[in-house]
This record gives structure tokens, C-alpha cells and sequence, in this order.
């Protein structure tokens, strides 16, 4: 339902570059996804629609390695790009509110590690005592308000076998450093953010 929203958002912008959204309506708000077209005010005082933008929940992704030094990736299809693709273990933080989507910019690392391990021990049966905070950062500024959490896990060991979603259909890979270069390289490895989190990992 549209709405105007020019009444919330009356107080000044403490930026003089932010824009002042003026309309909003939601396209599509379900379960999975809000996605909404918007109108904005520039700081000229002029207005351009329509903007559009979505909201999916925060995710993490993580850059394991074993005890030997390999690196634990994980393949599966992508529909966005219609490919299977090469990347590292990733997944959806859970809310508290029934929904699937909503940005957490205060989420702190300790919570979404809870998440991290999980989706490890989901996808690879692997895990580990060792894991650090690499950054967390938006996943895509420009439309989108979540969030990715990445980290970085030493050392896992294998304890299970993979307990994968109904959705989730996936196969467990390992690969060396240089191998994962030369992936990114070569443009088998297509996740941004986890070509990201591999650079984050590689400083230590």
C-alpha cells in the first residue's frame, strides 16, 4: 500500500548530500522480501522517482579452513545468474518476528557468530574452535538494506554429515589457497562478498 512519508521524515538531514525520501510504496512485501519503489527529494530541493529498493535479511558468510590448510567451499545452483557456483559456506541470520527480511546494522558480531557456526556445521559438518570477526558491511549500499557478517574459521574438523535446508542442494568442496585464486581469477568464483571475506582472510 502506498503511502506519503513526507510527514516522517520532516527532521533536517544531518548530511547535506542526504536525500529525503518523499513517497514510498511497497511492490511486493511477503515472507521473503519488501521490495519498494520510492520518490526522493534532492538536496537541490528537486524530486526523482522512482528509486527502488528491497529488503532481505542479513546473512554471513564464512572463509573455513581445515587442519591441513584447505579451504572448505561449498557448490550449488545460483538463479540469478543461472550457474552453479563456487563459494564459501553462507546463510541467513534468523529474526524474531516471523519474517525474512529486515537489515540489522546494530546486530553484534557475537550474535551473528551463533549463525556462522551453525551454517558451517549445517552445510559442511564441520566445526571449529577458532573463528574471528572480519568485517560487517552492507551487502549492497545502492538497494538494499541488509547486511553481510564475514568470518573466518581455522582448523575445522569434521563431525557430522550436512543437514541441509529443503532448498539447499549442495556439495562440499575443498580447495587450496592458490586454487582459490586462481577460481577468482578465472571468474569461477562469482560471490562478491565472499571474494571480499577471501581478501579479509588473507590479511589474517
Amino acid at each position: 500500500m502506498a503511502k506519503d512519508r513526507q510527514e516522517d521524515r520532516n527532521l533536517p538531514a544531518k548530511d547535506p548530500l542526504a536525500w529525503e525520501e518523499v513517497y514510498m510504496e511497497h511492490i511486493v512485501q511477503d515472507k521473503w522480501i519488501d521490495f519498494r519503489r520510492s520518490r526522493y527529494r534532492f538536496p537541490d530541493g528537486t524530486e526523482f522517482e522512482p528509486y527502488y529498493s528491497y529488503s532481505r535479511r542479513d546473512y554471513v558468510v564464512i572463509v573455513p579452513s581445515d587442519e591441513e590448510g584447505n579451504y572448505l567451499c561449498v557448490r550449488q545452483y545460483r538463479q540469478g545468474i543461472e550457474q552453479v557456483t563456487t563459494e564459501f559456506p553462507a546463510g541467513g541470520i534468523e529474526r524474531n518476528d516471523g519474517k525474512e527480511y529486515g537489515g540489522n546494522k546494530d546486530l553484534s558480531a557475537e550474535d551473528a557468530l551463533e549463525t556462522a557456526k551453525r551454517e558451517l556445521r549445517e552445510e559442511t559438518g564441520y566445526e571449529s574452535c577458532e573463528w574471528k570477526h572480519l568485517l560487517t558491511i552492507p551487502s549492497n549500499a545502492t538497494i538494499a538494506d541488509n547486511y553481510a557478517h564475514l568470518f573466518m574459521a581455522k582448523n575445522c574438523r569434521k563431525v557430522s554429515g550436512q543437514d541441509l535446508d529443503d532448498t539447499e542442494y549442495l556439495n562440499v568442496v575443498k580447495h587450496s589457497a592458490q586454487e582459490i585464486e586462481k577460481l577468482i581469477a578465472d571468474g569461477g568464483f562469482q560471490q562478491a562478498m565472499h571474494v571480499a571475506a577471501w581478501l579479509l582472510a588473507l590479511r589474517g
